[in-house]
Order: structure tokens, then C-alpha cells, then sequence
């Protein structure tokens, strides 16, 4: 078969695309099956089998729509401007109990000449390519994948055996992925866990944690935010550590800007919330810093975002200034900048909960004044408490990178393998790729 001959429309590997159903609300509790949404399936292709609406559909609807294994769902309605409508997911295995999807989706049944698999990983491709927006048709707030057009569209097919491998390659990349994902998620819940214990219990010199206050109601003082450790304070932080903040030298200046002085601002918003920041985005001149109020800072000033990405902070790994979006504290004898990072982190969703505004989010400069910090009045226990957190991060950050390694490494096999461009052997009953 010629290399031209093994692009083939979609429509030519399936049996059939059909419309979904949504049905009817049940009555006292008596559905008949599981209709899936676009709110149970994720972008890579996965479908959640434990999600789903309870509903109740026709019986004859029913029997001619249910899923079964190795179907491929295609979103047909949805998306937004900046993300095309088109996204599948494959039904890894029989539902538990009978399923549709919904009148959003339509359902794929692929034919016997094609692996569900391979196509699924074709299917997700084509959604992250460029040609997925000449699919798309908007309708009243709505965007609708262009369905005849959209099974038209022709993608490589190599022979059974060969797609079988290529399947066989990409999804146990996938499953280590998802096994990633899984450790991150379990890392960050015990994060969350310990923070909640170390930011209300503390620890002691040897190290563990203080019994809580129902086994040792004496270890403990009550305060204007609750019980905190007896040999804690609750203090202004102004009174800890000097506040600062920033300003945006006059854009109108060339000479202002692209000197060297690293400047954080809202571009570098990505960069924070993973405990140091040690460059970015924007840069500004000596001469920016004397002809405007922004302030060269040290290395080590904790800085805290107030504007867009409210709550978001990181720790400047050398001197640095910041914009006017921005809070930052020196810390010295008296506040341990980590502790600090961490106890912002810990209050991240009250930052958010605070902020202001009809377009832009933001926490005014008075609620930095009268900002309050219980924390232990040894530096010692500060430093303490901050190690215990940087052990979890660096395991998590470990694992976040591992999983970016995971998914570029994907990403570049789907690049290959899904177009022929890297062969794959199966002679040898061995998968074979470069």
C-alpha cells in the first residue's frame, strides 16, 4: 500500500456515528442508565466511568444507543474561543450498568479494520492540531463541531498490527502518567494535611508535632483567631518583617526597561507558588529604579501577588524589584522568610476570598497594614516548621517535574508514531521506536 493510500477519512474506519441522548429526569429515584458529559471526560482521552447523570431514556433508545467497550465518544457541542470543540474519549470497558452520552456528543462505534485505541490517540491529535478549527461552527454562543466535515478529515492508518503497537507505546506512557498524577495528587493532599497541623500546632524541640489541644489543653492560649500554641505570638506582621512593595517605571522610556533588573510583575505569575522565583519575565533599568518609587529589593524577600493571580507567592533567589501588583517582606531576626512563603501559602484561599473588584481582583495596601500572623516567637520552631514543608516540596516538585518529562515524552511519540514518521517493528513481537 502506498504511503498516500494510508490516509483514509475517519468515516471510512467506523461502523457509525450517532447522536447521544439526555432523556428524562428520573422518577423517585428509578433511572435506567448513565448519561456522560462533557464534564466527564478530560482532553487526553480518558472517560470517567464512575461519573455521569442518573437518567431514564426509552427502552428502545436505550438498547440502540448504549455504549460498549471500545467505543470512542466525540464532543459535537461546547468549546470556547480559545478551545475548539471536538474533544473524545474512549469507553476503555463495558459501563457498569447501561450508558449513553449525552445530545452534546456523538458516539463513534470504530470498525473492525481499525484498533480503538489508535484511533482514540489519532482523534486526540487531530483536537490539539491546528486543523480542528476548520471543524468549528458558531452558533449562538455556542460552538458545534461541523460533523460530516469533521469525519472527512483524513488521518494515517498503518496496518492492525502496527496500530496495535503504537497503541500498545503511547498508553503505557499513558498509565505511567496517570500513575504520576495519582502520587502528586496523594503528596498533595498530605501537604495540605501537614500544613493545616503545623501552622496550628507547631513543634516542639524534638521535633514532633505539639499534642492537639484536647490532649493538652495547657500547651495552648487563646487568641482573637482561636487556640494557638502557648509559646506562639499573634502579631502585626509589620512588626516582623518590613513590607515593601514596587512600582512600573514609565513605559514611554525605552531606557527604562531591558537593563538587567530583574522586575516580578503579573507576566511571572507562572513562576510563583513553587517556593523560589529566580528570574523573570520583564526586566528594568538602574535608571527605571532611580527616575520611579520601584526598589531594588535583596535576594530572600518573600513576595505575595495582590492583583490578578491573588494569593500567589514565592521567595526572590537574588535581588530583585517588583511592580506595584505586588507585596513583599524582608524578613531578619525576627520572621524566617521560608515560614513565612508557607504561612502565605497555608492562607492563599483567604487571600482570595478577600480581593475586590469588578475586572480586576486585588487586596488594597490597608490590609497589609493590619495584617495579623500567628507564629512561634522562636526562630528556631519557625525554621523547623518551614523544613518539614520544604521535604514534601521537593518530593512533589520531583514528581511535577517527572510528570512534565512524562507528557513531553508523549507528546513527541504522538508527534512521530501517529504519522509514521518513527516505524515501529512487530515481527519481532517486540515495540520497537527511536
Amino acid at each position: 500500500m502506498s504511503e498516500e493510500a494510508n490516509f483514509v477519512p475517519i468515516r471510512s474506519l467506523i461502523e457509525g456515528c450517532w447522536p447521544g441522548e439526555w432523556g428524562s429526569d428520573p422518577v423517585a429515584d428509578n433511572s435506567n442508565c448513565t448519561v456522560f458529559r462533557a464534564t466527564d471526560i478530560d482532553s487526553d482521552g480518558h472517560l470517567d466511568l464512575e461519573g455521569g447523570a442518573s437518567r431514564s431514556v426509552l427502552p428502545a433508545k436505550l438498547k440502540s444507543k448504549s455504549l460498549r467497550s471500545g467505543d470512542v465518544l466525540l464532543e459535537a457541542s461546547g468549546g470556547a474561543p480559545d478551545k475548539p470543540v471536538g474533544r473524545v474519549a474512549l469507553v476503555g470497558r463495558t459501563p457498569p450498568r447501561p450508558s449513553l452520552t449525552s445530545n452534546f456528543f456523538r458516539f463513534i462505534r470504530p470498525s473492525a479494520e481499525v484498533d480503538p485505541r489508535f484511533l482514540l490517540l489519532q482523534l486526540v491529535s487531530l483536537n490539539r492540531s491546528t486543523s480542528i478549527w476548520r471543524y468549528q461552527q458558531q452558533t449562538t454562543g455556542l460552538i458545534n463541531l461541523k460533523v460530516d466535515d469533521y469525519l472527512g478529515h483524513k488521518i494515517w492508518i498503518p496496518s492492525k498490527e502496527q496500530q496495535k503497537k503504537i497503541a500498545d507505546v503511547l498508553f503505557c506512557i499513558d498509565t505511567a502518567i496517570e500513575k504520576t498524577e495519582a502520587l502528586i495528587a496523594k503528596y498533595q493532599q498530605i501537604k495540605a494535611g501537614l500544613m493545616h497541623d503545623l501552622f496550628t500546632r507547631g513543634v516542639l524541640p524534638n521535633g514532633q508535632l505539639r499534642p492537639p489541644r484536647s490532649e493538652a489543653p495547657k500547651m495552648y492560649q487563646e487568641t482573637a483567631i482561636g487556640w494557638i500554641p502557648r509559646e506562639w505570638q499573634y502579631e502585626l506582621l509589620d512588626q516582623l518583617a518590613l513590607r515593601g512593595s514596587g512600582h512600573t517605571p514609565n513605559k514611554d522610556h525605552s531606557e527604562y526597561w531591558n537593563g538587567g533588573i530583574k522586575w516580578v510583575s503579573l507576566a511571572d505569575s507562572y513562576r510563583l507558588d513553587q517556593l523560589y522565583i529566580s528570574d523573570t519575565d520583564l526586566k528594568i533599568s538602574h535608571k527605571g529604579i532611580q527616575n520611579s518609587s520601584a526598589v531594588l529589593h535583596p535576594a530572600g524577600i518573600v513576595v505575595l501577588s495582590r492583583d490578578a493571580g491573588v494569593g500567589k507567592s514565592a521567595i526572590t533567589t537574588e535581588p530583585m524589584a517588583v511592580s506595584q501588583h505586588f507585596m513583599c517582606w524582608k524578613c531578619d531576626q525576627k520572621m524566617d522568610n521560608h515560614f513565612l512563603y508557607y504561612w502565605l501559602q497555608f492562607n492563599k484561599r483567604t487571600f482570595e476570598n478577600i480581593a475586590m473588584g469588578s475586572t480586576i481582583l486585588t487586596i488594597g495596601l490597608p490590609y497589609f497594614k493590619r495584617l495579623k500572623i500567628a507564629c512561634p516567637a522562636d526562630l528556631y520552631e519557625q525554621k523547623a516548621i518551614a523544613i518539614k514543608l520544604k521535604a514534601i516540596d521537593a518530593r512533589l516538585f520531583s514528581l511535577q517535574g517527572d510528570l512534565a518529562k512524562k507528557r513531553q515524552q508523549k507528546f513527541g511519540l504522538m508527534q512521530g508514531l501517529l504519522t509514521g514518521k518513527v516505524p515501529v517493528k512487530v515481527d519481532a513481537g517486540e515495540t520497537v521506536y527511536d
